[in-house]
């Protein structure tokens, strides 16, 4: 099949894209005392120069006591871990690469990969990390208001630096996400409610104060999942008619990009709907509410993310099925996540159908920034 359709260039507000291919968003948990250094700038840089359109960040922190669940999760605040995005970015541009850092809120979330505790109290909707598993404390609305405006805070420095784009995380069952879920968020306040649409007031927001903060060109994307780290099964919402009331306020808020996160870009959102051939979430998103959408979701592996982890992997899986469906102008732009982990030029190989060299996904890669 012909995948040129992946190398046409895509022009948004102020940014403009060679090609539809995104670096997604992957914690790595390698930034020292939470400063990027020159490590993660080349990590960066290899994947610019690799051919990718569009890299958005490993999740970056806002300024707030207990915003992340790993130390070596990097800050997106103070001195020197602004600093060190700046050398980030810097590589990035001359790499050839358009970046956008991914701003985070881990909320009340953990990670199975160590026992470390933040400095701060752990804050959420609710008090909760999952449904009926408790951690941390509900959030003021005082201390709401301040994380709004620690992410304006964020917002406004990734301009300022020189990014190209920014990335809300909205997803997987962090802060942001928290709120759109009953099963965290059961605040009987104006930031609750009996809908996902109702419990979307803190996320559009935060929408509104960084797009105030920003200017109407500056691109701002927004991460958005149906399932959660805490459960895989999670659906916010189960029908066109509820997504799109989800949806469409957060793009009137000022998103121009919906991320729409699935576990396997190939299946359908609501085959119930139009069958198991059917648009998927990406795709939804984008016949809802009209905005530019990216896919994601195992793109370059055997199946999907959590069977790579196992040691699956291969190189072109459903490349076919992506370009079928980029061929109806389903979304926009595809993210490729462990794949590039592992080869920086996987973008390139891809274009030049080198297969034979593409590599596949190795677990042990985790561990350093290649």
């Amino acid at each position: 099949m012909n995948r040129e359709i992946l190398f046409e260039p895509l022009a948004i507000g102020s940014m403009t894209l060679p090609n539809r291919i995104v670096m997604a968003p992957m914690t790595r948990a390698l930034a020292q005392d939470g400063v990027p250094d020159d490590i993660n700038a080349n990590y960066y840089r290899r994947r610019a120069e690799g051919g990718v359109g569009l890299i958005i960040s490993e999740g970056t922190v806002v300024d707030r006591p207990a915003s992340r669940n790993d130390p070596g999760v990097p800050f997106f605040h103070g001195e020197g871990p602004l600093s060190g995005w700046k050398k980030v970015i810097d590589a990035v541009h001359a790499g050839g690469g358009r970046m956008g850092p991914q701003l985070w809120h881990t909320g009340a979330s953990t990670t199975s990969l160590t026992d470390w505790q933040p400095d701060g109290p752990i804050e959420s909707p609710s008090g909760l990390e999952a449904p009926g598993r408790a951690r941390g404390e509900q959030m003021s609305e005082e201390a709401i208001a301040d994380t709004i405006e620690a992410y304006v805070k964020a917002a406004m420095a990734a301009k300022n630096l020189g990014f190209d784009t920014l990335e809300l995380h909205g997803a997987h069952g962090y802060l942001i996400d928290q709120f759109f879920w009953a099963g965290t968020n059961q605040r009987t306040d104006r930031y609750g409610g009996t809908t996902t649409a109702e419990r979307s007031r803190f996320a559009r927001e935060v929408i509104a104060a960084v797009r105030a903060a920003v200017g109407q060109d500056f691109p701002i994307i927004l991460r958005v999942s149906q399932w959660k780290q805490q459960d895989f099964n999670a659906r916010l919402v189960s029908t066109p008619n509820e997504m799109s009331k989800w949806l469409q306020p957060l793009v009137e808020s000022g998103v121009n990009i919906l991320h729409c996160s699935q576990r396997r870009f190939w299946e359908p959102e609501f085959p119930e709907v139009d069958g198991r051939n059917g648009l998927n979430f990406a795709g939804w998103a984008k016949k809802l509410t009209g905005a530019t959408t990216i896919s994601v979701g195992s793109v370059g592996l055997s199946g999907e993310f959590v069977a790579a982890f196992a040691g699956e992997s291969s190189i072109s899986v459903g490349i076919d099925r992506l370009i079928q469906r980029m061929e109806r102008n389903e979304f926009d732009l595809i993210a490729v996540g462990r794949a590039l982990i592992s080869d920086p030029g996987w973008v390139m190989k891809i274009r030049q159908r080198d297969d034979a060299s593409l590599k596949g996904f190795d677990s042990k890669d985790l561990k350093t920034l290649l």
